[in-house]
């Protein structure tokens, strides 16, 4: 088990690499940010000693290196990327757009992302799916000069990510499936406002850290224990709403990035690649249906040892207050 001092002090250099990896003013800064970033991570991923979370840590750490040494042989072979990244060719740009999707985890390079997501705990997969991407992402917005790659793994990732999650029962992987489809939404923004992906993660890792967030305190690893461990209404409700919402339905607050998006590919005339995405979406929008299933279907038996207090906690308010953010701001407008 890692020492709490330890564990402070990573998430301390977790946060600060990825504040040096935006505010850094050259390639190489941004580099080292991205390794220094990786070495922080890898002891948060040390829960118990198994051979499961060895096995993560060292997936995580070849992919991590892999993908650096491809970004820094980049910048090496390209000295001109130092003055001005438009006068690089097309090809190191198209490498390092690659060794970023390799750090996310996007597809085609996606398998050991939902491998290690399955053999880690849910406060580590919540970091995973949200922090350690705006570093890769931030990179990747300063190489959109190709949109052809920009469009052909958002694609593939739109496509991976939604048929992945069709087959599995675990909800890791669902997760990490849901997480591979977001990611393609996310690059796609880049095409046409640089900014609007930042809203998108904001809105997505809220989304995620309440999700996790139960799943954690629920004990809830397969989509089995979905009904068996959530017994009150409130919280079925809460988490039926929140697995919509991950899914894009209107009129609840995941809905308001991808709009954001359709509105922004509508503008640029990619209604094809629009369709395509939309149609993915829908196929995530079922395996999340799927999972609420039984928790609408059944009314389970609570015993009393199982029994809560049925009133509303603080936090189970304000999940349903955020998802619902959006029929509430048009209510208020109305008025």
């Amino acid at each position: 088990m890692v020492k709490n001092s330890t564990k402070l002090m990573m998430y301390m250099t977790l946060f600060m690499s990825t504040i040096m990896i935006i505010s850094s003013e050259n390639w190489f800064s941004m580099w080292m940010g991205l390794e220094i970033n990786m070495m922080s991570f890898i002891p948060l991923m040390e829960k118990s000693k198994n051979y499961l979370t060895s096995e993560s840590k060292m997936i995580y750490f070849i992919i991590q290196s892999m993908s650096s040494i491809l970004f820094m042989f980049m910048i090496i072979m390209n000295p001109t990327m130092m003055i001005k990244e438009s006068l690089v060719s097309n090809t190191p740009m198209i490498m390092i757009t690659m060794s970023m999707a390799m750090k996310m985890g996007m597809a085609p390079i996606h398998p050991w992302f939902v491998n290690i997501m399955s053999k880690m705990n849910w406060e580590n997969c919540m970091i995973l799916m949200t922090w350690q991407k705006i570093g890769p992402l931030y990179v990747l917005s300063n190489t959109t000069n190709n949109m052809m790659i920009i469009n052909s793994i958002s694609i593939t990732s739109a496509i991976i990510g939604a048929i992945g999650g069709i087959n599995q029962t675990s909800m890791k992987k669902i997760m990490a499936f849901s997480s591979i489809n977001h990611l393609a939404w996310i690059t796609m923004c880049m095409k046409n406002n640089n900014e609007m992906w930042i809203k998108y993660l904001i809105i997505y890792s809220i989304m995620i850290i309440m999700t996790t967030k139960m799943f954690s305190q629920k004990s809830i690893n397969y989509i089995n224990q979905m009904n068996m461990n959530i017994k009150t209404k409130t919280e079925k409700m809460n988490i039926m709403i929140m697995m919509l919402s991950l899914g894009g339905l209107p009129p609840f607050i995941g809905f308001l990035p991808k709009w954001l998006v359709i509105q922004s590919l509508m503008n640029n005339e990619s209604k094809f690649i629009l369709m395509i995405m939309m149609m993915m979406s829908m196929l995530t929008l079922f395996y999340y249906i799927r999972l609420m299933t039984p928790i609408i279907m059944s009314n389970n038996v609570i015993n009393k040892w199982n029994m809560k207090s049925k009133t509303m906690k603080k936090n189970q308010i304000l999940m349903f207050m955020f998802n619902m953010m959006i029929p509430m701001i048009m209510m208020i407008n109305m008025n």
